[in-house]
């Protein structure tokens, strides 16, 4: 089991503020010294599965991130067998104050809240709400009349097409639901969801009307598109608990496991904890904090709470999660999804020749064999043909901040890196996923 009791933080007087739209909050941290013993800076235990050269090699390009000028500050941690091998901690969290990064400091996830957001449908699959193949059109009958994208005339203006079926609950949860997103494409469906604003619809009944008058991008079934889809899945939590998405991770997933300080939106007297997110000012050549009220995350901008991309945590709330999963869907004696659940969760779900093109923060380098996906997470089936040093059937994403992680079955590992940084040096990609895991399994001896 993993050992982070002393990360605990106490329970007694937290106080759980809701918004008209019952969106979650962060209860109030802890006083540090509860938390400032972990991680240990010494591990002991499963450190003995790692070369020490090979760990001080690790611990030396993390900080070279930092005094390199890619990221204002980086946190990091590596648990083998359920034991701390390596934590680090880089730069600071706050560039005016010249705070350090610490144990609290809170990030936002972006779309490392997407696995979270699965494990909570699956519970609810796993209560006989849905079948994986039941059409989405089951549950959400404003989908019935959606078209599928099949060309622009001249004048911009779409061609469209009935779709050959509806998408499934399954294709909806591995992104080959046909779904745009808006992030990028100059297409008419990912314009639309641009144009309208669609991931800043003020309540989750007017997100899903948007979604249903944009066509799909694609036939359901046959590709693997980043997508909208986890918000979808967001809104299916609420519908089938009768609880609101917040409330439904706090009571199911969250308290549970002990995730003390995730949630949607960041209280006025925690904002000393939450990491600058920067930006690269190619003006000046260096990446600068960048301020607005929506990477703030304030109570008062949050239009809805997001499955896709809504949530703030710590790296020691995120360990909780990825050690629960790690256990087969169990931490702490609490039991939050069956282990066939997990083991379908990292299972491939997508057609013959597809694959994945992103890794949740940036576009994957093409290797000889594209990555596979679960339900919520990326898969290196093959790690050879994938190009990866990782164990066979290890399961990832990352957020939009840079923020990611990986759970490695084969070896009983798992790392997750912490960062807060939007675009990129020109020509001058980080690759902090990349290197920190050529790193961890440089340094592995077992």
């Amino acid at each position: 089991m993993l050992k982070l009791e002393a990360c605990r933080r106490c329970l007694t007087g937290f106080a759980f503020a809701l918004t008209a739209l019952s969106l979650a909050a962060l209860p109030a941290m802890a006083e540090q010294n509860e938390v400032a013993d972990w991680p240990p800076l010494a591990p002991a235990g499963s450190a003995k599965a790692f070369s020490s050269d090979g760990l001080h090699a690790l611990d030396e390009r993390l900080q070279k991130f930092v005094s390199d000028g890619h990221v204002v500050g980086l946190q990091a941690l590596l648990v083998k067998d359920g034991e701390v091998a390596h934590y680090g901690q880089y730069g600071v969290r706050d560039v005016e104050t010249s705070t350090p990064v610490q144990p609290g400091t809170l990030y936002r996830i972006y779309s490392m809240t997407k696995p979270i957001t699965g494990v909570a449908l699956m519970q609810l699959h796993e209560d006989g709400k849905f079948d994986l193949d039941d059409p989405i059109t089951k549950y959400i009958p404003e989908f019935e009349a959606l078209k599928v994208l099949a060309g622009e005339h001249e004048d911009g203006t779409p061609i469209l097409k009935d779709p050959s079926r509806p998408a499934t609950m399954r294709e909806l949860m591995s992104h080959s639901a046909g779904f745009a997103y808006g992030l990028g494409g100059d297409d008419y469906a990912n314009a639309q969801f641009r144009e309208q604003n669609v991931l800043k619809s003020p309540d989750p009944q007017t997100f899903i009307d948007k979604v249903a008058g944009i066509p799909l991008l694609h036939e359901p079934g046959q590709i693997w598109y980043y997508s909208v889809s986890v918000d979808i899945q967001g809104y299916l939590v609420e519908k089938f608990s009768g609880l609101s998405l917040g409330e439904y991770l706090k009571e199911n997933v969250l308290t549970p496991l002990g995730m003390d300080d995730t949630g949607f939106y960041v209280p006025e007297a925690e904002y000393d904890r939450l990491s600058d997110v920067v930006y690269y000012a190619s003006e000046r050549d260096r990446f600068e904090p960048f301020y607005t009220e929506t990477v703030r995350f304030r109570q008062s901008t949050i239009a809805f709470e997001s499955g896709g991309g809504g949530l703030v945590s710590t790296i020691d709330d995120y360990a909780r999660f990825c050690q629960m999963m790690l256990n087969g869907g169990t931490l702490d004696g609490h039991r939050i999804l069956q282990e066939d659940t997990v083991a379908l969760m990292r299972t491939n779900q997508l057609p013959p020749d597809a694959g994945v093109e992103f890794d949740g923060t940036q576009r994957s380098v093409f290797t000889p064999k594209r990555r596979d996906f679960g339900i919520d997470f990326a898969i290196i089936s093959d790690p050879v043909a994938m190009d990866s040093p990782a164990g066979t059937g290890t399961y990832y994403w990352g957020g939009a901040a840079g923020t990611w992680f990986w759970i490695d079955p084969e070896n009983d590992l798992f790392f997750i890196g912490m960062i807060q940084r939007f675009g990129a040096r020109p020509g001058e990609p980080a690759g902090f996923r990349e290197e920190s895991m050529r790193l961890v399994y440089e340094a592995l001896e077992e």
